[in-house]
Parts: C-alpha cells; structure tokens; sequence
C-alpha cells in the first residue's frame, strides 16, 4: 500500500494509515449526522491507496476502499461523495488531497467448480442453502464438510466435533443447537459467525480467530462484528484464538464456559 504521512508530516504510517483514515473519517461523519456513512466506514474490510498526482507540488492519491461483494451496491453516489469528502477533510491538514475514490468488491478465490455452485444459487440445482457460503466458493479440497455441514477450515471443524460431544451428552429435551457459518443480516450487512450456538432459549456466537486475526485492522472489525450481534439480541459472543488452544482439553474447557455463561 501506498505511504501516507500523519497530519504533522513526520511520522511515515504504514499499513495503520487505513485504520486511522477510516477510523476518523468515520468518527466525523457520525459527528455530522451522517450516520449510514459512518456505518458502512466501519464495513470496509482495507484501503488500496496509490499517489496518483504530484504536480505543482502537492500529493493526490486514489483511493479504494475493499468490501465484501454483498456490500458493493450500498456504496452508492451520494455515500461516496458524503465519504470522499470526510477523507479529504482529514486530511487537508496534511496538505495531501484524495484525488479519486472508489470502491470494489473483495474478490474470493474460487475453485474449479465455481460454475456448479453459481447454477446451484440461480436455481439450476439442488436447493440453496445460507450455510457455509463462502466456504463452498472454495475449490471442494480445501475446507472441511462434515454431516452435510462445511467449515472454513480445521480449526472450526475441531471445535464442531466438541460441540457435537456436548450436544449428544445432554438430554434429549435439553440440548444445543449447533449452526455453523449460518447467514444472518444485520444492521447494513449480511454476516457469517462461525458458529451461532442455542441454549435453553438464548442464541450465542462462537469465533474462531486463526493466525489472520491479527492488527488492529481485525481487532476493530472484531469489536464493531460483536457489537452488532449483542444489539441484535445475541446473548453471548465468545472468541476462541487457536493461536492460545494447545490440546483438545482446552476447546473442551472453552466449550463448557461458553455454555455456561450462555445461561448465566
């Protein structure tokens, strides 16, 4: 990514300059009443930033912003014209200008079979379903399916095998629902948890943060993700990082406190 400097001109920022542009643009517009702005702000995934001018002695630059593809249609013209001119205002300190600012959808990796899950989803197929969408765009090799149910990767099929344990040790009529990578929408977006968990009637939500959580870009993502789930009436978001998970015991002793604190 391009290299922007701070607003004093002397600090170089290097990948953080996405979190703090977005992160400020964001927080003006909530000031300005502009709230859907705001909000979409806090759903793009990163910035593609480029210098674009540098005549007469300024620095313009373009800049993408990265979302997921359900996403795209909500950035309309007047959101970005509402965007682009917070960015320029948090910037002008600096002397630097965004000449240009776009948007374009996160393009996912798909396997060779993409043409039998995209006539699946237009209705040549077998029926559609919500779960495990963005896992079953992958090449069939490359994720786990387990009782007709896919998983992103090993770590979520793991703890699924523990959920699976606890739900056959309860009672018949007292047991969890398990829904791996079901869609839910939520306020401005489609979202995918990884596994939401029902419980003596309350809903949680389990994630599962491998080594690609990392940064404070994913770490705010995070914060906003489970702020959204609580306003929707999750009861309970809990995070299991499998870069802390050593032994089986440990997702075990994770599952058990979740469940607990489902019912607290």
């Amino acid at each position: 990514m391009g290299e922007l400097l701070s607003p004093d001109l002397s600090i170089p920022l290097d990948n953080n300059v996405s979190e703090w542009l977005l992160g400020t643009s964001a927080v003006l517009l909530h000031h300005q009443g502009e709230r859907v702005s705001a909000t979409l702000l806090t759903q793009v995934q990163f910035l593609e930033v480029t210098l674009w001018d540098t005549e007469f002695g300024r620095e313009g630059y373009k800049i993408t912003l990265v979302v997921e593809p359900h996403l795209y249609p909500d950035f309309g013209t007047t959101e970005m014209d509402t965007i682009a001119d917070a960015m320029r205002t948090v910037l002008s300190p600096s002397g630097k200008s965004i000449d240009i600012l776009n948007v374009r959808p996160e393009m996912t990796r798909l396997g060779t079979d993409w043409r039998q899950h995209l006539n699946t989803a237009n209705g040549n197929g077998p029926a559609p379903a919500n779960q495990g969408r963005k896992a079953r765009l992958a090449a069939e090799d490359q994720h786990p399916v387990k009782d007709d149910l896919h998983f992103t990767n090993e770590w979520e099929y793991g703890l699924y095998e523990v959920l699976k344990e606890r739900q056959a040790a309860l009672p018949d009529n007292d047991t969890i629902g398990i829904m791996p990578l079901a869609g839910i929408r939520l306020l401005g977006r489609t979202r995918e948890p990884d596994f939401v968990i029902t419980y003596k009637g309350r809903a949680g939500v389990i994630e599962v943060d491998g080594p690609h959580h990392e940064g404070p870009r994913r770490a705010s993502n995070d914060h906003s993700r489970d702020a959204l789930m609580y306003n929707a009436g999750i009861r309970w978001v809990a995070r299991l990082d499998v870069r802390d998970v050593k032994a089986r015991a440990e997702v075990e002793k994770f599952v058990d406190n979740f469940l607990a604190r489902l019912i607290a």
